[in-house]
């Protein structure tokens, strides 16, 4: 069951707008009939393998079947172009399999210490926490004004809609449809699959990516993935205490990641032009995830992601109580669960290291028949999101406008952080300012109220200062 769950995964993360909750979505009732233990392993085996198959596309034609999977594509692609694709893909595998066994680690030893260091997170811990992503997101482009182009155009796209603080409507101009605000996966699919795929129209078969059969073995990337195991463990540290912050999700931690590889790197320069630093962080960051959201949801009932919250509902059609009280009233569910994970993780690791060989084989593929496929699984997903054909509309148009920044080199991941952290930023300043009138102390005071919050605003002004100097050596 475990495998049939990653490889269900894999392939449901790999399709352009799909992602590993919908494969858990789909195949829920399922499991009503299984035990309970099967049933979630099953459901666990789906969202680990789906967070690894996103950067199978992402890699060979730069197209991320996820969110999450974008800054694998800024690196991967590039080294697909050099006619790297298997030592790309390669270095993809193993380094979600260190990021897994790292996150599902984490989650066996330390589940109630961390569920409590959750708890301690308020609005004024989240708006430091969303807004040191936002700062990194300036170690991860070119010039100050495109990037800072970027970032605001990222952020006008989450102010629109209904505000949820006040319930006024904002830049809908009119329109019932944008009243439920942009989505960030017709954002994504826009800015990335759609804009490749239109430049992609009329390409000759002489300028298409060519599939070369690379003599790399795994053993030699796995030792480059070992001599930088300290990227791999700070990258899975962080997607451990991201994942573990509800709301909060995988996308930061990934792109907090990437920015803090390149912040280290000797080489920085070689960002977004093919360089594996890039994917060992982002994958190692996106798979930690996978553990670390499972802490609050096993020891709190609090789920830590969206997957998360639909593998709640399953142990609650079971008649299964989630909380501290689930390890003395089902022990046999909960560390099955827990020491399961483990095997989703070896299954990851065998059925994308066997299959890396005919994952390549995409290149072979002659772009004619590759574009009209992407966009037909393009619009699906951006369709299936809310059954919105507004969705489609919004990403055909951010598809054009993907083309025209790619044309002039405006980044597009601070776009998509932007539109990811902007409701993160806004809501939780909202909630301080009102906790804070409430109290009747300064929102200053408030938001400097715990050591905790204290200790996040000194992470912040360091980064920006250390991203302000790196912007200058850099030039």
């Amino acid at each position: 069951m475990v495998f049939a769950g990653v490889l269900i995964g894999i392939v449901v993360g790999a399709i352009p707008g799909l992602n590993g909750a919908i494969g858990i979505s789909l195949l829920l009732p399922l499991t009503f009939t299984m035990e309970p233990q099967i049933g979630l392993l099953l459901l666990g085996g789906i969202y680990m393998g789906g967070m690894y198959g996103g950067s199978i596309t992402a890699i060979l034609i730069n197209v991320p079947g996820d969110v999450v999977a974008a800054p694998v594509a800024m690196e991967g692609y590039p080294l697909t172009q050099q006619g790297r694709a298997k030592e790309a893909l390669y270095y993809s595998i193993f380094s979600s399999m260190f990021g897994g066994f790292i996150g599902v680690m984490i989650l066996i030893f330390f589940t109630p210490p961390l569920a409590r260091l959750a708890l301690q997170f308020g609005p004024a811990e989240m708006f430091f926490v969303s807004l040191s992503g936002l700062i990194v997101v300036g170690a991860l482009s070119g010039s100050y004004l495109k990037a800072a182009f970027a970032v605001l155009f990222g952020l006008f796209i989450s102010t629109i809609g209904i505000d949820m603080i006040t319930g006024s409507e904002r830049f809908t101009f009119g329109s019932v449809d944008l009243r439920s605000g942009i989505s960030v996966v017709p954002v994504v699919l826009g800015l990335f699959c759609f804009a490749e795929m239109f430049l992609n129209i009329g390409k000759k078969p002489s300028e298409q990516v060519k599939y070369r059969d690379q003599n790399i073995s795994r053993t030699s990337v796995l030792t480059s993935i070992l001599k930088a195991r300290f990227l791999v463990w700070k990258s899975g540290l962080i997607g451990t205490v991201v994942g573990l912050l509800p709301g909060v999700g995988t996308t930061l931690a990934v792109f907090m990641s990437y920015g803090e590889a390149k912040r280290v790197s000797k080489q920085p320069g070689l960002f977004e032009k093919g360089n594996p630093e890039g994917i060992i962080a982002a994958e190692s960051a996106n798979n930690a995830t996978v553990g670390s959201s499972m802490v609050p949801l096993l020891a709190l009932g609090v789920p830590g992601s969206p997957t998360s919250a639909i593998i709640a509902g399953a142990l609650v059609i079971h008649g299964i109580i989630l909380g501290p009280s689930l390890f003395v009233n089902r022990p046999d569910v909960a560390y099955t669960f827990l020491y399961g994970m483990l095997l989703t993780v070896v299954a990851m690791t065998i059925i994308g290291a066997v299959g890396i060989k005919y994952f390549s084989y995409i290149l072979k593929i002659r772009m004619e028949y590759i574009v009209p496929t992407v966009l037909v699984f393009a619009l699906f997903g951006a369709y299936s999101l809310r059954n919105s054909l507004f969705d489609v509309l919004i990403a055909l148009v951010l598809g054009i406008a993907g083309a025209i920044f790619k044309k002039i080199e405006v980044p597009l991941a601070p776009i998509i952080i932007g539109v990811v952290l902007g409701p993160l930023i806004e809501t939780n300043l909202a909630r301080a300012m009102r906790i804070a009138g409430a109290r009747d102390v300064p929102l200053v005071q408030y938001m400097l109220s715990s050591p905790l919050a204290i200790g996040l605003l000194i992470m912040v002004l360091v980064l920006l200062v250390v991203v302000v100097q790196m912007r200058r050596k850099t030039g």
